[in-house]
């Protein structure tokens, strides 16, 4: 018996990797529109790590803006790209660019990229998020506002974070530091 379980134990070991993902494209791959007008292309953040997290104005997480602005602040000298990504994919999100912009600005001084206000779910969600969970599951599709995708300097997605997940939390800080 000991000899099958071992056996099979290496088996496992060997297959384990079939059911990653094969990344045929990478988040360098894709561009999305920042919130005024500019095309953000991913080519540009090459060898940075990535942190895409859909946002939203009237959401109870909003106040996670003031840590994604202290994490921007803290690491992006080391190379951390915090991506803010406006959605009203659950009906809590301003109705315009420029809105979401000067609420940004206002109530938590914003300096980190924003995009356009971007479906983040569903048949219409952004290409990069169909990419994301075609190459990391549905863990990587946003169920609520302020949902963390980290990506790798690979392009890679590293992990994924629900939205009660803090900007400053222990959890993620380690994760990102330990990809920097």
């Amino acid at each position: 018996m000991r000899k099958v379980i071992f056996l099979l134990s290496i088996i496992m070991f060997f297959f384990k990797t079939s059911a990653t993902a094969n990344y045929e494209k990478k988040i360098y791959d894709f561009n999305i529109e920042s919130i005024t007008g500019e095309i953000i292309n991913f080519q540009d953040y090459k060898n940075k790590v990535i942190l895409v997290v859909n946002t939203a104005s009237y959401c109870g997480f909003t106040k996670q803006y003031d840590e994604l602005q202290e994490l921007w602040d803290k690491y992006r000298e080391k190379g951390l790209i915090v991506l803010g990504v406006p959605s009203n994919s659950f009906n809590q999100e301003k109705k315009n660019n420029a809105d979401v912009k000067e609420f940004c600005k206002v109530n938590f001084n914003i300096n980190f990229p924003l995009t356009t206000i971007t479906e983040v779910k569903g048949k219409n969600a952004h290409k990069i998020f169909k990419w994301a969970k075609e190459n990391h599951g549905k863990s990587a599709v946003p169920k609520w506002n302020f949902h963390k995708i980290l990506i790798n300097k690979e392009g890679k997605i590293e992990d994924t974070f629900l939205s009660m997940t803090k900007p400053m939390s222990k959890k993620l800080i380690k994760a990102i530091e330990n990809i920097l």
